[in-house]
């Protein structure tokens, strides 16, 4: 080794040792007769002292390093006489007597410190420089560990890790594939796999009851902060389990991360039908960590002659606790907040509830003090509370209005990134009815299977059916989801045939599935966890680019290595692709 210790290890107990250290000049600084240079690699910084009384050439060559120069310094440890608590090793210094320059370097592009001066595009284009910042440092750290103890989680339970192939078949439900040209089968294509989800299953039916993955997908989507082109997952299946099996086993797989990883205990996590995370948060991924649940108010607020509620086929109100001193330049921001195109609202109606009793609306000439005193007491509000509401078509208004709870739990200080709470979503509908296509598709997957009370009902009532299916939810984001499978190919069939499959195109898509199913397959359910989704919300942000070592920007491009890229007439060729 070169090097015997790291820049992050030295500490006082090591005084009068003498060490080699390697790493990078973050910075130098010449005070005349003493040059301080302070090397770092990813274990931390140790500040280096070249003395010009005690070796002049030595301190001559000092002042000639850049930033980012790759140095092998030797000296001896010293006690530092202005420490430096704030980092691991600022007790001490070395006082060097040899120094080696093994690597120059040009000034970089930007600033490798926590607060650098680099935007997002240039330190994308130079990832590989970013990685020595130690923000970024610690993202991937905290991958490591995560990966690490999901790991002995699950290998303690007799979770076996199995790996299941990239290039496969193209499915047409879900998000659109990358596809992959063949060049021995010219004209056809492999897909990269969005999930190894039927693998998954054919495993069940090998009888590898307990499998999981650590394993990457490809979605070619629309991005956003929480979405890459490529993403990893934590991929489970069970046999012979039933849905409180798989909950109680990921729930304590959760709890378990949350202690080793961040050395806090979390609540149990409560279980809340999609029914109810629609009718009291307006989404099926709510946010727990602040109530304001929704109050439905068509019966108080209609037919008062007021048109905008008398026409409205759904009225909405939420209860911001001492928020009635808003002022009406913060209500009128609440108002352009929901009436911006992606929220889609029309316009806020606002109650304030008086210190002393008394109710003063937005829309007063409408409705008399009994009529307010009703919504008071609907929205179960306290003086000096502030009542919001929305009114509108219903899917359109249960969004506006759950935007608005959101930004309200933010502006009160109620989404604080420290406090974590968790919950099951279960009893979702298996089925969902798209006007554009004129068909049912799935609301998971095509293997999901019906709650075993709602399967008698699946042809007649597809609509009312409910799957057998679950998320996970932390702090308003979906981190993990999953369902009981089809495991019987008449039920298999049955769903195909409803999702508008043709017996041809069920076979020619997924016969290897059915077919595997004549063969003795156990009941079996999972999960997948969002890999990336998680790491970004145990550090406290919501980007998983921050997460990832060589992440795509917005545009699914990797910058640093300019991809994707065209490529040559003679590979198409030997692709049997032709291009005009």
């Amino acid at each position: 080794m070169l090097r015997t210790h790291t820049c992050g290890e030295l500490t006082a107990n090591t005084i009068n040792q003498s060490v080699t250290l390697c790493g990078w000049v973050q910075k130098s600084r010449d005070l005349g007769g003493m040059t301080f240079v302070d090397l770092r690699d990813r274990y931390g910084i140790t500040q280096v002292v070249f003395n010009m009384e005690s070796n002049a050439d030595l301190c001559l060559n000092a002042r000639k390093l850049g930033r980012e120069f790759v140095v092998k310094i030797r000296g001896k440890v010293a006690e530092r006489s202005n420490k430096n608590l704030k980092i691991k090793t600022g007790e001490i210094e070395i006082i060097a007597d040899s120094l080696d320059i093994l690597t120059t370097s040009q000034t970089p592009p930007f600033t490798i410190e926590e607060n650098t001066d680099g935007g997002d595009e240039l330190r994308m284009k130079y990832r590989y420089l970013d990685l020595r910042r130690e923000t970024v440092r610690k993202n991937l750290e905290l991958r490591h560990r995560l990966a690490i103890e999901t790991r002995l989680y699950l290998d303690r339970l007799q979770f076996l890790e199995v790996e299941t192939p990239v290039l496969i078949k193209s499915t047409p439900e879900g998000a659109r594939d990358f596809v992959v040209p063949s060049r021995m089968n010219q004209g056809e294509f492999y897909a990269l796999p969005q999930s190894p989800q039927t693998f998954k299953q054919l495993l069940m039916v090998g009888g590898f009851d307990r499998y999981y993955q650590l394993v990457k997908c490809f979605r070619d989507e629309d991005l956003r902060a929480d979405r890459q082109p490529e993403f990893t997952q934590i991929d489970c299946e069970m046999s012979f389990v039933e849905q409180d099996d798989i909950l109680q086993t990921f729930e304590g797989m959760v709890h378990h991360l949350f202690s080793a990883v961040k050395g806090i205990s979390i609540p149990d996590m409560p279980r809340m039908t999609y029914a109810d995370a629609m009718k009291y948060y307006g989404n099926d991924k709510p946010d727990i960590r602040f109530e304001m649940k929704f109050v439905e108010l068509n019966e108080l607020l209609k037919g008062k002659g007021f048109k905008v509620m008398d026409d409205a086929e759904y009225i909405v109100g939420i209860c911001a606790k001492g928020a009635a001193e808003y002022t009406r330049k913060q209500l009128d921001e609440l108002t352009e907040f929901v009436k911006r195109p992606q929220i889609g609202a029309s316009g806020l109606i606002y109650a304030r509830c008086n210190a002393d009793g008394s109710v003063k609306s937005s829309v007063d000439k409408f409705y008399n003090e009994t009529e307010l005193a009703l919504w008071t007491k609907a929205m179960d509000a306290k003086p000096g509370d502030l009542m919001l509401i929305l009114a509108g078509e219903k899917n359109k208004t249960r969004k506006a209005m759950s935007e608005l709870r959101l930004e309200m739990g933010s502006r009160l200080g109620l989404r604080n990134p420290s406090e974590y709470r968790c919950l099951w979503v279960v009893d979702f509908p298996l089925l969902e009815w798209s006007e554009e296509t004129a068909r049912w598709h799935a609301m998971h997957h095509p293997f999901t299977s019906p709650k075993p009370e709602d399967i008698s009902i699946l042809a007649s009532n597809p609509g009312v059916v409910r799957a057998n299916a679950y998320d996970m939810v932390i702090n308003g984001v979906e981190v993990g989801g999953g369902s009981i499978r089809i495991h019987n190919k008449e039920l298999q069939a049955q769903m195909f045939e409803l999702l508008g499959f043709s017996k041809e195109d069920a076979q020619a898509q997924f016969g290897f599935l059915m077919n595997a199913f004549e063969f003795g397959a156990p009941p079996h359910g999972g999960i997948a966890f969002g890999f990336d989704r998680l790491c970004s919300l145990f550090g406290g942000t919501d980007t998983i680019r921050d997460f990832i070592a060589f992440p795509k920007n917005n545009s699914g491009r990797d910058v640093m290595i300019d991809s994707p890229s065209t490529i040559s007439a003679e590979q198409l060729k030997e692709l049997g692709i032709h291009v005009s």
